[in-house]
Parts: structure tokens; sequence; C-alpha cells
């Protein structure tokens, strides 16, 4: 198993950049990571994936805008953040899943955070 805690999320301005962070408890090399959002009134949306070996998807909504990376030596995951919207606005999940997948379909992941928030407004 493996536990994973959010940081980073802050309430910025409109083209403002946020960096989350998401540290894993251990042996983060052994896992697909992955980056899903939520506001109260929507579905969990996938953001960002990236497997094992590095492969990773985004999703087109923050493409370009969005870059996940992961530092398995730190056991840390990143999703790096630009010219943030104020549609951005969500709570912000690390998610992990054994093997090597750069998928963002929420029923793949079996391990979750606990979220940390990110607004975006002015």
């Amino acid at each position: 198993q493996v536990q994973l805690m959010e940081s980073g999320g802050d309430s910025v301005q409109p083209g403002g950049s946020v960096r989350l962070s998401c540290a894993a408890s251990g042996f983060m090399y052994r896992y697909s990571m992955a980056w899903f959002r939520q506001t109260p009134a929507e579905e969990r949306e996938g953001v960002a994936a990236m497997g094992r070996d590095g492969s990773s998807t985004t999703a087109e909504s923050v493409k370009d805008r969005f870059f996940i990376f992961r530092e398995d030596a730190e056991n840390t995951l990143f999703l790096q953040m630009n010219n943030l919207k104020p549609e951005d606005t969500a709570m912000y999940y690390c998610a992990a899943v054994w093997g090597n997948y750069y998928n963002l379909s929420e029923t793949l992941y079996n391990y979750w955070g606990q979220g940390t928030q990110v607004t975006v407004s002015s």
C-alpha cells in the first residue's frame, strides 16, 4: 500500500501559477500516478497522469498549461499549473495505482490523497 498527501494548494489570481506536491509514503517508482480535480457541483475529472516509465497524458482542458512530473528518489509527484483560470478552481487529488499506466480513468486508481484546494479568482 501507499499513502498519499497533497500540499501546495493556494488562492491565486487569474494568470497565476501554483505547484502542487504529492508525497508518497514510499516506493513511488512502483506506481503510476495521477492528478484529479473536483468541484462540489461536478464529478471528479482527470487532469494529468504519468506512468512508471515517465509516459504521460494531460486533459485537453489543461494542456499546455499544466505539467505533471515526478521525482521518484524523493517519492514526490508534482503538478505545475500555469496561466490559471477561474474554472481551474477545485479540490485537487493525487492518486496512485500499482503498475505502468498513463490513464485518466478514475476507476483505475485505488490509492487517493485527501486533496488540496486551489482557488482562482480576482
